[in-house]
């Protein structure tokens, strides 16, 4: 057997193609890789999206105009991981305009993809000496605080 790759495929309803270039604008080096669009044929309207490829840090994802019939959720989430608070609150600002705020640095766009902007080296600090404190400290937080983190990994109070 030979596989190629593994690809997230991103069902909307008619965002696909703003969802992907909003995308791609927050990320150094992303980009869209190609968009097909309807034709004649249908179901949708002729010259819209059907298909936006776009890559982010290394990762192809696709996009689809598939209509109203599913939507995206939290059962689904792209993780960010990021070693400066700096780019949490950019990232997290950013994404979160218009959608929704959750906790542990979870948040849903306003295209209904949901997102975990966290710091790095959270796994680390989790399986620490100190990861029940690590693990009450995010529990408590929306947006992620790296030194909070960092502070309750070394054991003092958050």
């Amino acid at each position: 057997m030979t596989i190629r790759s593994i690809t997230p495929f991103l069902w909307f309803n008619t965002e696909a193609e703003d969802a992907a270039n909003f995308y791609v604008s927050l990320f150094p080096n992303a980009k869209i890789m190609n968009v097909s669009r309807y034709g004649d044929a249908g179901p949708a309207q002729k010259g819209s999206a059907m298909v936006v490829g776009f890559e982010i840090a290394g990762q192809r994802l696709v996009a689809l105009n598939g209509g109203p019939n599913f939507r995206l959720d939290e059962a689904f989430s792209l993780l960010v991981d990021c070693t400066e608070q700096e780019d949490i609150d950019r990232l997290w600002s950013a994404l979160g305009e218009g959608g929704s705020y959750s906790v542990c640095g979870w948040l849903k766009d306003r295209f209904g993809l949901s997102w975990q902007i966290n710091y790095a080296g959270l796994p680390d600090l989790i399986s620490g000496a100190n990861g029940g404190k690590v693990m009450a400290a995010i529990m408590g937080m929306t947006k992620v605080d790296i030194q909070a983190l960092k502070d309750a990994g070394a054991g003092s109070q958050t």
